[in-house]
């Protein structure tokens, strides 16, 4: 059975410079890959070409096949017109971004703002109907008193609440792939955990494929059942994550897995240095 998404050779150039050169991976359905790698090296771009959101200024090459539901039939998503991507956007494929403090609009309360996820792909639901799954959402997602909160603002909830509200706008609408972008980098360790815990019950509980996007292979680990490794546009190493974190065949990963402090590293010495 062919995967879910196989990327081919992809390529992004931002003017004159390539970000991306020549990226390969595939995800089957249901499975967790991690896509780890220094700030700069092209995981971020990577990941929104896939439902299309790199902007009018990059210019992308290659192939994303995507596996289209009911027939089978993969599609290039490089290739699909903007209407088709809106239709995979939100339905297929969903994206979570890394800044739980500025990706809610902040003067549109936040049911409204799940329900609108909603909506976009059900135009024949009532309001009614809108809201209502849209408090289930916020519910499976621990949204302390969900139906009371519907009408609060972003600014009146912690930021691992608003990470908890954005993961609800991504799955509401049962997606085959969640694409997470650095979804912990701004909590600190407590909320971390609790997020990672929270995506990790949800890929479980609804099958579906997940692309998790970080710096920290440590984090990653916890996650992911299969990491690729990034440094300057390229894949160095990809591996299952028990093999990569425990014996790493690249230079690279092995030094980035030597710059993770632990409990046992000397405090007045420095990390070892990213090569």
């Amino acid at each position: 059975m062919p995967p879910l998404l196989d990327i081919r050779d992809l390529r992004i150039r931002f003017g004159a410079t390539e970000a991306v050169r020549g990226v390969s991976l595939h995800l089957d359905e249901g499975e967790v890959l991690g896509l780890v790698g220094e700030s700069g090296s092209g995981k971020s771009a990577t990941a929104l070409a896939i439902p299309g959101l790199l902007g009018p200024s990059a210019l992308a090459s290659g192939q994303i096949l995507w596996q289209n539901s009911g027939d089978n039939a993969s599609i290039d998503l490089l290739r699909q017109p903007p209407n088709a991507l809106r239709q995979l956007r939100g339905r297929q494929i969903a994206m979570i971004f890394q800044e739980p403090m500025t990706a809610l609009n902040p003067v549109m309360s936040i049911g409204r703002q799940v329900a609108e996820c909603a909506a976009a792909h059900a135009p024949s639901w009532t309001g009614r109907e809108a809201k209502r799954r849209a408090i289930t959402a916020l519910e499976a997602v621990a949204i302390p008193e969900a139906a009371s909160r519907y009408g609060d603002y972003p600014h009146q909830f912690s930021g691992g609440q608003r990470q908890r509200i954005l993961i609800a706008m991504a799955l509401i609408n049962r997606p085959r792939l969640l694409i997470a972008d650095e979804p912990t980098t701004a909590l600190d360790v407590t909320v971390q955990a609790q997020i990672l815990d929270l995506l990790a019950q949800l890929q479980r509980e609804h099958g579906l494929a997940m692309l998790f996007i970080s710096h920290d292979l440590a984090v990653v680990g916890q996650v992911a059942s299969r990491v690729a490794v990034m440094r300057s546009g390229l894949v160095v190493e990809t591996g299952p994550s028990a093999r990569l974190l425990t014996a790493p065949e690249h230079p690279y990963t092995r030094s980035l897995l030597a710059a993770v402090p632990t409990l046992r590293t000397q405090r007045d010495q420095p990390l070892a240095v990213v090569v």
